[in-house]
């Protein structure tokens, strides 16, 4: 009894209850968004992206990383993203097949995380070339929706380029998370992703 709750101590966490509100949002954001309540979908996706923008700060700064808050974190991410982008493409057809290729670099990253917890190598934290692609994919969907709730100006070109910058920054990504991920499974004996990620830098 006393181990559970020294378990529960240590991932009660702001990161961690963060991104279980970005998770819990989730639901809310997906019904306002195709009830075209654009505003309201607005703010739930403006405390998504405040959340994500700021438990991985909170989490290095006090201490507070923990093995649950870096599952938790893509997780999160990736669902929002899938649902985001879903609601997306139901509203703006001309997106689709692009809405297909992020959804499936998403899964692909999903499996990743899975092959390696099954091997029992501790998947990587979140980087920064992740959460960059993230932010662009926020302002690149508020300015989206702002134009069409606020102005009711649709644009299929702007959109596309919109949708085509955001789907440049998660390729980056996730090559960049594919080296580490063949890295990781090359030297499973060893897998101080810290370590790796230096001497994938250093050549």
């Amino acid at each position: 009894m006393s181990k559970g709750v020294d378990i529960l101590k240590k991932n009660l966490t702001i990161p961690n209850i963060l991104s279980f509100i970005r998770i819990v949002v989730i639901v809310p954001l997906v019904i306002s968004f195709l009830n075209e309540r654009f505003i309201e979908s607005g703010i739930y996706l403006l405390i998504s992206g405040l959340s994500d923008m700021f438990d991985g700060a909170i989490a290095r700064k006090f201490n507070q990383v923990t093995q649950l808050g870096k599952i938790l974190d893509p997780i999160a991410d990736k669902l929002t993203l899938i649902a985001v982008v879903i609601c997306l493409a139901i509203l703006f057809p001309s997106v689709w097949p692009i809405v297909i290729i992020l959804m499936s670099k998403d899964i692909l990253m999903l499996i990743g995380g899975a092959v390696l917890l099954c091997m029992k190598i501790r998947p990587p934290a979140a980087k920064w070339y992740g959460k960059v692609a993230t932010a662009i994919f926020y302002v690149s969907i508020t300015t989206m929706v702002c134009l069409s709730a606020i102005f009711n100006y649709k644009n299929d070109v702007l959109d596309i380029i919109l949708m085509s910058l955001t789907l440049i920054a998660m390729i980056v990504a996730f090559v960049s998370y594919a080296i580490i991920f063949v890295k990781l499974i090359k030297n499973r004996n060893n897998n101080d992703i810290d370590k790796i990620e230096s001497e994938s830098k250093a050549k």
